[in-house]
C-alpha cells in the first residue's frame, strides 16, 4: 500500500507519525508521512520544545506531493491528533484530493479526544468538530471507549450498548469502526477488549490488561488497523493481528520498564503477529 499519513512527529520516542510510519515500513507499505508538529518529546512529558506548524504549511507539502502527479496512487490517508479545526480542513482537502484521484482510497481517522481518567485533553471544540465534520468523511475510525460514548452520545456499559454506539457512529458514515480499551459490565476482570464492526458483523478480542499506558499505543492501533484491513479485507483478521502486535508491543515495552513504546524490540511480532488471541463474533 501507500499510506498518505498526516499526524505529529516526536524526535525522542514514538507518538503520532513516529509511531505509525515504522510499524507500516515494516509490513512492507509505502509511507508518506507529513508532519503537523515536529516535537522534541510528546506532550505527557510536561515539557517539550520545538515547531507546531501552520495549517498552511501543511497544505504546502501536500500541494508539492500533489505536484508530483501521485496523489492518485495512494491507498489511503490516515490522520490522528487534530488540535485545530483549521488542521483539520487541511486534512478533509487532501482526503478529497486522494478520493477524486483514486475513488477506491480510504480515509482512516483516530479520533483523538481523551481517555478514561483524563476526560477530554484536547481544546474546546475539537470534540464537536471530530463528531460532526471529521467522522462523517472517515471509511474507518478507530475510537477508544471513551471517545466512542462522545462520538456516540451514549453510554456502553455492556456489549449491547457498545455495539448500539458502535452502530450510532457508522450511521453517519464510517464503514468500519474498531474501538480499543474497552471495558464493561461483560468484560472478564483484570482484562480488556477491542472491538470491531463492519457490514460483515461484529467481533472481539480479549486481552490480558497490563499495567502500562503508554503514549502512542492508539497511533500504532490506528496504523496497523487500517493496514490489515486494507490488505486482507477481513476486520475479524486485521483485529487479530492488530492486537496480537500491539499486546507484544506493551509487553516488551513493560518489560523494558520505559514510557516509550519498544517498537524496534518488538518489531518481529509487528511484521509477523503471533496469533495468540482469536476474534469471537459479537453478532
Amino acid at each position: 500500500m501507500r499510506i498518505l499519513s498526516i499526524q505529529s512527529s516526536v524526535a525522542y520516542g514514538h507518538v503520532g507519525n513516529s509511531a505509525a510510519v515504522f510499524p507500516l515500513q515494516r509490513l512492507g507499505h509505502e509511507v508518506w508521512p507529513v508532519l503537523t508538529v515536529h516535537f522534541s518529546n510528546h506532550t505527557g512529558y510536561g515539557a517539550w520544545r520545538g515547531p507546531l506548524l501552520a495549517p498552511s504549511a501543511v497544505a504546502e507539502v501536500i500541494a508539492g506531493i500533489a505536484d508530483r502527479g501521485v496523489l492518485g496512487d495512494a491507498d489511503a490517508v490516515l490522520s490522528g491528533y487534530q488540535g485545530d479545526p483549521a488542521m483539520g480542513a487541511v486534512i478533509l482537502d487532501a482526503v478529497t484530493l486522494v478520493k477524486t484521484a483514486n475513488p477506491d482510497a480510504l480515509y482512516c481517522c483516530d479520533p483523538v479526544m481523551g481517555d478514561v481518567g483524563r476526560g477530554m485533553f484536547v481544546r474546546p471544540g475539537i470534540p464537536e468538530y471530530l463528531r460532526d465534520v471529521v467522522v462523517p468523511r472517515a471509511d474507518i475510525v478507530t475510537p477508544n471507549q471513551f471517545e466512542l460514548e462522545f462520538l456516540a452520545g451514549r453510554p456502553t456499559n455492556s456489549v449491547d450498548d457498545l455495539l448500539a454506539a458502535v452502530d450510532a457512529v457508522r450511521a453517519t458514515g464510517p464503514r468500519h469502526v474498531l474501538v480499543t480499551s474497552v471495558v464493561h459490565d461483560d468484560v472478564p476482570a483484570g482484562s480488556l477488549e477491542v472491538v470491531a464492526v463492519s457490514d460483515a458483523g461484529a467481533w472481539a478480542v480479549t486481552t490480558p490488561l497490563l499495567p502500562i499506558y503508554p503514549n502512542g499505543c492508539g497511533d500504532v492501533t490506528a496504523a496497523l488497523y487500517l493496514a490489515h484491513l486494507a490488505t486482507t479485507g477481513s476486520p475479524a483478521t486485521a483485529l487479530e493481528r492488530t492486537t496480537a502486535s500491539i499486546f507484544a508491543v506493551l509487553a516488551a515495552t513493560l518489560a523494558a520498564g520505559t514510557r516509550e513504546l519498544q517498537l524496534v524490540a518488538a518489531q518481529s511480532a509487528i511484521a509477523d503477529p503471533p496469533m495468540r488471541f482469536p476474534a469471537r463474533p459479537l453478532r
